[in-house]
């Protein structure tokens, strides 16, 4: 197998009293879609959010691309390869969608914005995805379902040379359709060589995309299973506590 992306070991992360992460592992492959599960207060936030640079770790070691690595700005996790694209997506509904892909990298010619350049890179990164649910790049956000929102906020990571791509309930509050429609596109991002991590509570999403399952409890990686090798109830009973618990 091909050497991780990223690969976290130990690491920990406090908020006063409070122990959020426990010593926790995580490895993540370039192709493969890596699913992070676990109740509410598992950690799931706060371990992305160090990824992220937001929350750096207090303990523990990043490697990334086999190479240690620093995360404690958004910055420094930027300028590696590491996007992350929230639950709330982070668009602007006033803007149309080359804008909101470049929001804040906009690309000046000659003192004025590269309209043209700006919008050949936007339609580019839709196309090799292969988004075909977009009428035109020059749509207004505001005009735009819910599915066609997160391949907005999906594609943008590919415009900023992501090599690790975390999502946080990338098909949250969607219709059936729309899952569908999102689900192919994890899973066309894998197999353009990134390497994704997705943050879901939709067991039935995570057994359909993703290569291998991290499930998260009460702030320690209890496992990381390869999809094909485990089972719904196995992963439910991580979730829960109820594996450990019986010694399993």
């Amino acid at each position: 197998m091909s050497i991780p992306t990223v690969q976290l070991s130990g690491v920990k992360k406090s908020f006063g009293p409070v122990d959020v992460l426990k010593g926790v592992d995580l490895v993540a492959y370039p192709g493969q879609v890596t699913a992070l599960v676990g109740d509410n207060g598992a950690g799931k936030s706060t371990l992305i959010k160090g990824l992220a640079g937001v929350q750096p770790y207090d303990e523990g070691e990043v490697l990334f691309e086999g190479h240690p690595a620093k995360l404690h700005t958004p910055r420094e996790a930027s300028s590696l390869g590491i996007e992350v694209v929230y639950q709330d997506l982070a668009l602007c509904d006033n803007l149309d969608i080359v804008q909101n892909m470049f929001l804040g990298r906009e690309e000046v010619s000659q003192l004025t914005l590269d309209e043209s350049s700006m919008e050949y890179q936007a339609a580019l990164a839709l196309q090799s995805l292969s988004v075909k649910t977009v009428k035109s790049v020059r749509q207004k956000v505001s005009s735009l379902s819910g599915g066609q929102r997160q391949t907005v906020a999906i594609a943008r990571t590919v415009l900023r040379s992501a090599k690790l791509v975390i999502l946080d309930e990338p098909t949250a509050a969607l219709g059936v359709a729309q899952t569908e429609q999102v689900l192919n596109l994890v899973r066309r991002l894998a197999d353009q060589g990134y390497a994704v991590i997705m943050i879901s509570h939709n067991l039935a999403d995570v057994f359909k995309v993703a290569d291998s399952i991290a499930v998260l409890y009460l702030g320690n990686m209890v496992a990381q299973l390869k999809t094909k090798e485990t089972t719904y109830n196995d992963v439910i009973g991580y979730i829960t506590g109820i594996k450990q618990q019986v010694g399993e």
